[in-house]
């Protein structure tokens, strides 16, 4: 009895708290700022929504020019650290032009997105921005809540992953040139601070860093990508550089192109796997990415650990509805826009209108 009158209770609290919709008006960019063209074959708009833990969310909506009926849908995000005006908006409008409606959104405490302090991240409330973004499209007219996909790009690429993980209302996953954030916090790139001593300073300098903002009432920020280029920068550091600091893909409200995330903001992260469920996804995911990028080991990465299949390094490699898709010879940038002229626009549209087709 006492139960009952507790769960009666928390359902009462619940109910009132789904009724508080009472959200903040952000303040949206209305001209086209983005870092590609427009195209004449999409409609698009600027629409927002909130996450669960009441954040506002700003989108860029693009729909098909003249269609009709309910569409599939796919919400993008990523790179992490980017800005919808930059790669996340490439994707949604062209799969946008091949028939799907689309959302490019900014992550929390990101871009025109709402959240205070700015630049953090945070693998569950990031996680939850994907889920939001679903809640958004399965109750568009134009939607069918049935056939809704989502596509992260980098570090949003194992958000996706763990979005897919916890939400059935996705139905398709795809990733592009994707980051394990929490991987690559833990353990640096190619494992080269994989030891708890490495662990336990990195946790003495957040520790360190959180005293000092306290002390001084504002965030210190990390720096996005260095600038001026040093000449014996790793090759990846110069790839980035060519897209984030040059007339190719800089953008005002990017973190990556201007001032980088808050020290701090990124901490969570090495005690929280977002690839730890990733075996639970019963939904197709396709992982893509290049050849010679820096990061493939993350796609490969996380293909074992939804299929408990370890791939040949550097091989597109199927198991049931899981597909690890390797672009010969592309570095990870080139899979942010269409310089290069690689990423695979015609493999997603058939991925998405198989997986996302009527029943």
């Amino acid at each position: 009895m006492k139960n009952s009158i507790i769960l009666a209770f928390s359902a009462i609290l619940l109910t009132g708290c789904s009724q508080n919709t009472n959200m903040s008006t952000l303040n949206l960019t209305q001209e086209w700022d983005k870092t590609f063209p427009k195209s004449d074959l999409v409609e698009h708009s600027k629409v927002t929504f909130h996450n669960r833990y009441g954040i506002e969310l700003a989108a860029d909506l693009y729909v098909p020019r003249n269609a009709e009926g309910r569409l599939p849908a796919i919400a993008v995000s990523g790179p992490f650290g980017a800005v919808k005006e930059q790669t996340s908006g490439i994707y949604a409008q062209h799969m946008a032009e091949r028939g799907f409606l689309t959302i490019a959104f900014d992550p929390s405490y990101t871009g025109e997105s709402g959240g205070e302090p700015r630049r953090m991240a945070s693998p569950d409330i990031n996680t939850e921005d994907f889920l939001a973004a679903v809640d958004f499209l399965s109750v568009q007219e134009n939607v069918d809540p049935e056939r809704i996909g989502i596509i992260g790009i980098c570090g949003w690429g194992g958000m996706a992953i763990n979005a897919a993980a916890l939400d059935p209302r996705i139905k398709a996953t795809v990733t592009s040139t994707m980051y394990d954030m929490s991987r690559v916090t833990r353990e640096g790139y190619f494992g080269c601070t994989d030891n708890e001593q490495a662990r336990d300073a990195q946790r003495m300098a957040w520790a360190a860093q959180r005293t000092e903002d306290y002390r001084t009432g504002s965030y210190k920020r990390a720096g996005g990508v260095v600038d001026p280029l040093p000449d014996d920068a790793p090759w990846f550091v110069k790839d980035y550089y060519d897209y984030y600091k040059t007339e190719r893909g800089y953008h005002p409200r990017s973190g990556n192109s201007n001032d980088g995330w808050n020290i701090i903001g990124t901490m969570s992260f090495m005690n929280q796997p977002i690839l730890d469920m990733a075996r639970e996804i019963k939904t197709p995911v396709l992982l893509i990415h290049g050849e010679k990028a820096h990061s493939r080991y993350f796609s490969e990465g996380a293909f074992e650990a939804m299929t408990g299949v370890k791939p040949e390094p550097g091989n597109t490699t199927v198991m049931g509805n899981k597909e690890l898709l390797i672009i010969p010879g592309a570095v990870h940038t080139d899979l942010y826009d269409d310089k290069a002229g690689v990423i695979p626009y015609d493999r997603i549209e058939s991925f998405f209108k198989e997986k996302l087709k009527k029943d």
